[in-house]
C-alpha cells in the first residue's frame, strides 16, 4: 500500500508535467483514451459536471503524433468560381508558398505601378506644354483629355488587379497553418453554432459586375477543419442541432467535409469548395440526460467506431487517493498563480471536504470542479491575511464564504420557517413531524427541514391516503407504500371508517423522492392513535411495503440541516450511519440514531408514556 505523503507545504510536492498524469480516479476512460489515440477511434464520455471530462480530452490530444498534420489553402477555379479548390501542403510549406506568390504578385505590380504612374505625370504635364505652344484654347481640351485618361488609367489598373487575382499566380488563402504547432490540436466546440463548427462562406453583395471578393478568399474553416489530426471536443453535444449533429456525423465519416455558406440567403449559399481534410478524433461529452436527446446516428457511430465512458464521480478512500488529492491541490495552486501553498493541515481538511462531498462512506469525491472552487475561495482568504500558506482555518472561512446557492437559500428557508414558527424544534405534538430532504444536487446539494402533517377526518367505504404539497411521481409512489404498511398495522381500525390526509408544509418548489417515507409513516401512525411527536427530532429514510428502513441520499446534508435548526436528535437509516462526515465539534450538538425498521422509527420519534399498549401492538406485528 502506498505510504501517505509528508510535507510541510504543497511548494514541496512535484506536479506531473502530463496533462494524462494529472487526471485523478478516471483510470478506466484513460485506458481507453489510450486505446483511442493508437487507433484513432471516437469516444463518448457521460458523467457528472466536474470529473475532468474536457481534461481527459486535453489529455488525448497530447499522445497524438504531430506529424499527421497538415497545412490547407484555398485557390481559384477557373472552370468554376463557386467550387473553390483545396489543396494540402506538408506542415509549414503553404506559408513559404504563399509568400512566394506574394513576392510574385508584388513584383509584378510594382513595375506595372511604375509605368502607370510616367503615364499619368506625362499625362498632367501635356496640357501646360500645349498651352505655351497653342493657345488656351487647346490647353483646355488637353486638359479635358487627360482627365479622361487618367480615369480611364484607374479603371483599368483595377480591372488588370482583378484579372490578375483570378489567373493561376493568384496569391493562395491560407485555411489551416500548421506551421507553428507543436502538438495536435485540441479544439473546443462546445456551444459552436453550424458556421464556427462546419465552416462558412462570407457573405459579398458586390458580387455582380466583377467588383467583389472572390469566392476562394472568402471561404472559412471550421473547427472540424482546425481539428484535423487532433481532437475535437463537444461538451453537452445533445445541445447542437439535429442538422449539425447529421453534419458532423457526415464529417466523421468521410473525413473530409466541404466548406459553404450557413446561410441560405447570403452569396456565400452559392459556393461549396472541394472537400476539406477534417480527419478528428471526436470526444463527445455530457451527462445522462445528453445520451436520450442525441441524434441516434451519432452515438451509433461512435459506439460502432470507438467507446462509450461513464465517469466516476468518487473514488475509494484511501492513502493513495489522498495523495491523489494533495497533488491535485498542488496543481490548482500552480494553474492559479496567485494564491499561496497550503499546508499539511489544510491539505487534510480538503480531503475532509472532499469525504463530504462523495456523500458515502469510504469514498471522496471526483467532482473535483467544485473542489478545486473550494482551494481557490480558501487561498483568496490567505491571501487577504497576508499568510504565507493556506491553514485550516481558512478552508472553514472559505467554505462559509463560498457558499452554493442551494446552501444560502436552505439557510434562508431554515431561517423564515423557524421565525414563522413552521419548523417548531420543542414540546410534542400530534401528527406533526420534522422530516429531512435536500435541494440541489451532486455537490451543490443542501439540507432542510421539511415539516410534514397529518390528519385522519371520517371517510367512505374504502380509506384513502391523500398527499398534498406538489409532490413528484417517486414521491406519490412513496406515499403508496407507506399506505401498504399502515393498513398492515391498522388496517381493521381504519377500514370504510377513515381518510388519511398528508401535507408536506409550504413545499411551492414541490417535493421529489423517498426519503420521507419513515417521517410520513410516523405522522399518519401519530394522527390515527393520537400519540405525539417529539419535536426536537428530525428524520429521514426510506421505507419498504415490508417496513424495512433503507439508505437515502444526502445524509450529510441532512444531518447538518437539523443542526442548523437547533434540533436535538435525529433518525436515519443505519445503512447510512458511516456516510455521515461532519465535524466532531458540529456532530457532538445532535443525538444521531440509526435504525431498520419502521418500529425502531416509531419507538424513538414517538411519546409513549401513556401509549404503551399501543406500542407493544406494533411491535407485536413485526411481520411484514
Amino acid at each position: 500500500m502506498e505510504k501517505p505523503l509528508k510535507f510541510k507545504s504543497t511548494q514541496e510536492i512535484k506536479v506531473p508535467k502530463r496533462l494524462i498524469d494529472q487526471v485523478i480516479g478516471q483510470d478506466s476512460a484513460l485506458n481507453i483514451s489510450k486505446k483511442v489515440a493508437q487507433q484513432r477511434r471516437h469516444v463518448l464520455l457521460i458523467g457528472e459536471p466536474g470529473t475532468g471530462k474536457s481534461m481527459v480530452g486535453q489529455a488525448l490530444a497530447e499522445l497524438l503524433p504531430k506529424e499527421m498534420l497538415v497545412d490547407v489553402v484555398a485557390l481559384p477555379n477557373q472552370t468554376d468560381e463557386n467550387v473553390p479548390l483545396i489543396r494540402t501542403l506538408p506542415r509549414g510549406k503553404a506559408s513559404e508558398l504563399i509568400t512566394k506568390a506574394k513576392l510574385s504578385s508584388m513584383s509584378y505590380f510594382k513595375s506595372q505601378n511604375i509605368f502607370f504612374l510616367f503615364l499619368a505625370i506625362l499625362a498632367i504635364i501635356t496640357p501646360w506644354w500645349i498651352r505655351s505652344e497653342y493657345g488656351d484654347i487647346m490647353a483646355a481640351a488637353s486638359l479635358i483629355g487627360s482627365m479622361i485618361f487618367i480615369a480611364a488609367l484607374s479603371l483599368f489598373v483595377n480591372l488588370s488587379k482583378r484579372q490578375r487575382a483570378g489567373e493561376k499566380s493568384a496569391v493562395p488563402k491560407l485555411l489551416i497553418d500548421n506551421s507553428t504547432t507543436k502538438k495536435s490540436p485540441f479544439i473546443d466546440a462546445t456551444g459552436a453554432h453550424a458556421g464556427a463548427l462546419l465552416g462558412d462562406c462570407l457573405h459579398d453583395p458586390l458580387q455582380s459586375g466583377g467588383l467583389g471578393t472572390p469566392s476562394y478568399e472568402r471561404l472559412v474553416p471550421g473547427m472540424i477543419h482546425r481539428a484535423n489530426g487532433g481532437v475535437l471536443f463537444i461538451d453537452e453535444i445533445a445541445t447542437l442541432k439535429a442538422h449539425s449533429q447529421q453534419e458532423l456525423l457526415t464529417a466523421m465519416q468521410e473525413k473530409k467535409y466541404p466548406i459553404t455558406g450557413q446561410s441560405e440567403r447570403s452569396s456565400g449559399a452559392m459556393v461549396r469548395s472541394e472537400p476539406v481534410p477534417c480527419d478528428f478524433i471526436l470526444v463527445a461529452a455530457g451527462n445522462l440526460e445528453t445520451v436520450k436527446h442525441m441524434h441516434p446516428a451519432l452515438r451509433s457511430r461512435i459506439r460502432g467506431y470507438g467507446y462509450e465512458v461513464y465517469m466516476n464521480d468518487s473514488m475509494p478512500d484511501n492513502p493513495e487517493n489522498r495523495n491523489k488529492i494533495m497533488i491535485f491541490i498542488a496543481q490548482e495552486v500552480k494553474k492559479d498563480g496567485k494564491i499561496p501553498h497550503f499546508s499539511y493541515d489544510a491539505c487534510l481538511e480538503i480531503i475532509h471536504e472532499a469525504k463530504r462531498m462523495a456523500g458515502r462512506s469510504e469514498k471522496l469525491t471526483l467532482r473535483l470542479r467544485e473542489l478545486g472552487g473550494l482551494i481557490r475561495a480558501a487561498g483568496d482568504i490567505a491571501l487577504e491575511e497576508n499568510s504565507k500558506l493556506v491553514e485550516k482555518q481558512h478552508i472553514g472561512k472559505a467554505k462559509k464564504l463560498a457558499k452554493t446557492l442551494e446552501q444560502q437559500l436552505a439557510d434562508k428557508y431554515i431561517e423564515n420557517k423557524k421565525e414563522y414558527e413552521v419548523i417548531i424544534i420543542e414540546g410534542t405534538q400530534i401528527g406533526r413531524v420534522n422530516g429531512l430532504a435536500v435541494i440541489g444536487a451532486g455537490s451543490a446539494m443542501s439540507g432542510i427541514v421539511l415539516p410534514i402533517e397529518s390528519e385522519v377526518t371520517p371517510g367512505g367505504k374504502k380509506a384513502e391516503f391523500i398527499a398534498t404539497g406538489k409532490l413528484g411521481i417517486i414521491a406519490k409512489e412513496a406515499i403508496k407504500n407507506v399506505s401498504a404498511i399502515i393498513l398492515k398495522l391498522f388496517g381493521e381500525d381504519i377500514k370504510e371508517r377513515y381518510d388519511i390526509y398528508i401535507q408536506f408544509l409550504q413545499t411551492t418548489e414541490g417535493v421529489e423522492g423517498d426519503s420521507a417515507s419513515i417521517a410520513v409513516a410516523t405522522a399518519i401512525i401519530s394522527a390515527l392513535k393520537s400519540i405525539p411527536i417529539r419535536q426536537d427530532t428530525a428524520l429521514t429514510g426510506s421505507l419498504t411495503v415490508r417496513g424495512e428502513v433503507l439508505a437515502v441520499g444526502g445524509v450529510t446534508q441532512k444531518v447538518e440541516a437539523a443542526i442548523n435548526a437547533g434540533l436535538k436528535r435525529v433518525i436515519i437509516p443505519k445503512a447510512n450511519e458511516k456516510d455521515i462526515v461532519i465535524p466532531a465539534d458540529q456532530l457532538k450538538k445532535i443525538q444521531v440514531i440509526p435504525v431498520t425498521t419502521i418500529q425502531e422509527v416509531l419507538k424513538e420519534a414517538l411519546d409513549w408514556s401513556n401509549n404503551q399498549k399501543v406500542l407493544n401492538t406494533i411491535i407485536k406485528k413485526n411481520n411484514f
